[in-house]
């Protein structure tokens, strides 16, 4: 038996979660052999990108899971945004955006990560050429002119693999960009995000809510079921406090800051939170080795971009690869995808840290100014319908599976 054959692959993904499987699904139709390495059991519960937080799905991810046959059963457990609202606590101006204005049947589609995971890890048993390494764990990585290799711990016995490209999907702490000699800029916003769901009195409506709060930014999203999903995003200072009080002290709490839109909130579930911080890699791409998802950029959720941010990631690399099959790992290949995405990463990047940063501040003449720049935006269909094209994934340059269109 040839080993090196059988341990040589065209792609190693480091990463399982939702952005590496994601990223060997959109592979799949190209045949080239993916190995991906994950150090979470697949069915455990403890795997924290398929956990109960609710992600919202842009419309450029939905085109994308169309394309790659997956939307059907995406959307069985999906509750569509038809309007999203924005407001400041505390002030008169607000900002909406709707989908009916703006030509789409949803502006977004809100899932349960652990819901969206059991789509995706479905869907991978059916994917030809693919390893599924798990649990396991890349201990080293050893780029070279000609091919990565790259060391893998499983059962606590080592063995190396190699291939033409090395995908790090493992996270904004990402191990694997570090063994390739890319660094980071990782700033805390001394913020924790809380989340959970509970049923608000009054529908929904398939309505979002983005309201900015003197503790920080509560979104609150539609999900199945009558209920609805939280994101309050906390002072870590306070996080503690927060997360130890009764659950009728903590909706009391969590009223307070939302106010009455949704009558009164009851039944909260099972709470948990983890911490924000903003993570930009300082480059996307090493000699063969790229970065996708929070690898490459960590966002806060304020904008819910973080999740379809990385899908762009996936597919613009997935364009790259399918128009250069010979050598997935060229440099050439990489450069275009580095130069592809650096201005969407960039735009979301700035427009989310500023987000937090603007209404983050308490003095009256900031807070003066968001309330005009939010009623001008409300009233300014134009400017409204440009953010709108934003928010959903579709400006400027999209890769095929970001357009609906399939890979080959």
């Amino acid at each position: 038996m040839n080993t090196k054959r059988n341990n040589h692959y065209d792609i190693v993904i480091a990463g399982g979660g939702m952005i590496g499987s994601s990223l060997a699904l959109a592979l799949a139709p190209l045949g080239l052999r993916v190995a991906i390495v994950e150090v979470v059991p697949r069915a455990a519960s403890s795997q924290p990108s398929f956990d109960d937080r609710s992600t919202a799905l842009s419309r450029s991810t939905q085109c994308m899971f169309e394309a790659m046959g997956l939307w059907g059963d995406v959307l069985a457990a999906a509750t569509p945004i038809t309007h999203i609202h924005v407001s400041d606590r505390g002030r008169f101006g607000f900002a909406r955006i709707d989908a009916q204005e703006q030509g789409v049947e949803a502006l977004g589609y809100v899932v349960i990560n652990r819901v969206l995971g059991g789509v995706l890890q479905r869907s991978l048993d059916d994917v030809a050429n693919l390893d599924i390494v798990c649990p396991a764990r890349i201990v080293a990585a050893k780029l070279g002119p000609a091919e990565a290799v790259v060391t893998v711990d499983q059962d606590g016995e080592q063995r190396d693999l190699t291939c033409e490209l090395l995908v790090a999907a493992d996270g904004s702490n990402s191990a694997v960009r570090s063994m390739i000699g890319i660094t980071a800029d990782q700033v805390s916003y001394k913020q924790r995000a809380v989340i959970g769901n509970l049923l608000p009195e009054l529908p929904m409506r398939n309505r979002a809510y983005e309201r900015f709060t003197d503790h920080g930014p509560l979104a609150i999203l539609p999900v199945a079921e009558g209920r609805a999903g939280f994101v309050w995003s906390v002072q870590e200072h306070d996080a503690d406090r927060v997360l130890s009080l009764s659950d009728e002290e903590f909706l009391a709490e969590l009223q307070q800051a939302f106010g009455n839109r949704l009558g009164t909130f009851s039944r909260v579930g099972k709470r948990a939170s983890y911490p924000l911080s903003l993570s930009k890699a300082l480059r996307l791409t090493a000699q063969r080795a790229v970065l996708v998802g929070n690898s490459a950029h960590g966002l806060h959720p304020a904008a819910a971009q973080g999740f379809n941010l990385g899908l762009r990631d996936v597919a613009a690399l997935c364009d790259c690869i399918a128009d250069c099959r010979d050598d997935v790992g060229d440099a050439e290949l990489l450069s275009q995808y580095a130069k592809w995405r650096r201005s969407d990463q960039k735009k979301l990047v700035h427009f989310t840290n500023g987000l937090v940063h603007l209404f983050g501040q308490s003095a009256g003449p900031v807070k003066s100014l968001r309330n005009l720049g939010m009623l001008g935006f409300d009233l300014i269909p134009g400017v409204r319908k440009t953010f709108a094209k934003h928010t959903m994934g579709l400006a400027g340059r999209l890769p095929r599976l970001s357009r609906g269109v399939p890979l080959i």
